[in-house]
């Protein structure tokens, strides 16, 4: 029984359109089957002849259970992709019950095939529907779906029962636990809903020479990441697109380049934002810039430097790392990352030879229902190149 829809843990067989000893070909609808929300055909992935039927008309199974079973070439297991069973499963494969639970007559329980080798068992077909009184038990206590990600369930299809989550329960309060500071609890949630996006993450090393060098000529001096700042308001302020955000089936544009950076306060991150980065010289906004970190260590940041930022630059590179996949806040579609600097060959066509120089690591982690890799290189590249001319910043 195929996934049929997100919240869909079951379906009914309405109709069986084929019967033992039929040859069938691939695609072909081999019986209808109806959910709560829709009826609809379930197909075979392969060419063969039906060897066994497992499913009865107008009984219900989970998502995953065994329909019946086909038999194939070799060449098409091989060209379909498919597992050839191990001798015995068959016979140990049973349709269950119109109650979900499988036939007691000498039978054995229905095998689910799984994915071996996890932290947790998994079932490689496995329904992420949770009963109302799952969401309402959740809810009473406090806990996101994200939270029994480590739960292996034993409901149908790998479900994760009420029992389950009562077990899961009771081994946290048996287990030494610490409570989690307010600003933990915001990033954790932050961090939720951005995962709700499909995100993806690309990157450039870029040789840091040139900014190192007009660093030492300024007073103050600006930090790695504000040149990073300023490159990223540059660039957007030439193509806004990258940093729209989708909203339905519209893009929404910003109305000005307000960028944020991270800065690490107590246990957890605060973003402080440059209102119109693209607008104001590198420069000038060093000292505010300087002034938002210490006032963000402190918890302090006033409101006018909180929120609407339209991206965020972070500088993992100052915890000694040459690499990481930030992910955008919320409300956001990119953050760029810079990574630390490290002293690397690279080859000199003029001097015909390897000379030392200062690189560091790009990553620009973007909603990829807004934008592709190709857009997403193209940006960071600006990026670079703006960084390779910082009097120009």
């Amino acid at each position: 029984m195929p996934q049929l829809g997100e919240s869909i843990a079951e379906a009914t067989v309405v109709r069986l359109l084929v019967k033992i000893g039929d040859e069938i070909r691939t695609d072909q609808d081999v019986l209808e089957v109806e959910t709560n929300k829709a009826t609809l055909s379930v197909s075979s992935p392969c060419p063969g002849h039906v060897t066994k039927l497992l499913v009865k008309e107008n009984e219900t199974y989970p998502v995953g259970a065994i329909l019946g079973y086909l038999e194939a070439t070799a060449e098409n297991i091989k060209r379909f992709g498919l597992d050839e069973p191990a001798a015995g499963d068959a016979a140990d494969e049973v349709a269950p019950e119109s109650n979900g639970q499988a036939s007691t007559e000498g039978q054995k329980r229905e095998v689910h095939p799984t994915i071996r080798g996890l932290p947790v068992p998994a079932n490689a077909t496995g329904a992420s529907y949770m009963t109302p009184r799952m969401k309402a038990r959740m809810a009473e206590l406090g806990l996101h779906a994200a939270d029994l990600a480590g739960v292996a369930g034993s409901g149908a299809a790998g479900r994760v029962t009420i029992q389950d989550f009562e077990k899961f329960l009771t081994n946290i309060e048996r287990s030494k636990s610490s409570k989690a500071s307010t600003m933990r609890v915001a990033v954790a949630d932050a961090m939720r809903r951005s995962w709700t996006r499909p995100l993806a993450t690309v990157a450039l090393p870029v040789c840091l020479d040139a900014t190192l060098a007009h660093r030492k000529t300024c007073n103050p001096r600006p930090g790695p990441a504000l040149y990073a700042l300023r490159a990223l308001a540059v660039a957007l302020s030439e193509n806004s697109a990258p940093a729209g955000r989708l909203v339905g089936n519209k893009i929404v544009h910003p109305t000005s380049i307000d960028v944020g950076f991270a800065v690490e306060a107590e246990d957890g991150v605060l973003v402080p934002v440059i209102r119109n980065a693209d607008k104001q010289p590198l420069l000038e906004m060093t000292e505010r810039y300087n002034e938002l970190v210490e006032l963000a260590r402190q918890r302090r940041l006033p409101l006018d430097a909180t929120g609407g930022s339209i991206a965020t630059v972070t500088n993992f590179g100052t915890f000694g790392l040459t690499w990481a996949t930030p992910i955008p806040l919320p409300e956001q579609t990119l953050v760029l990352g810079m990574g630390a600097g490290r002293q690397v060959p690279s080859w000199d066509a003029k001097k015909g030879q390897f000379v030392p120089v200062m690189e560091a690591n790009l990553t620009l982690s973007f909603d990829h229902r807004v934008l592709d890799g190709g857009a997403a290189g193209r940006l960071l590249a600006r990026i670079a190149a703006l960084l390779a001319a910082p009097q120009d910043l």
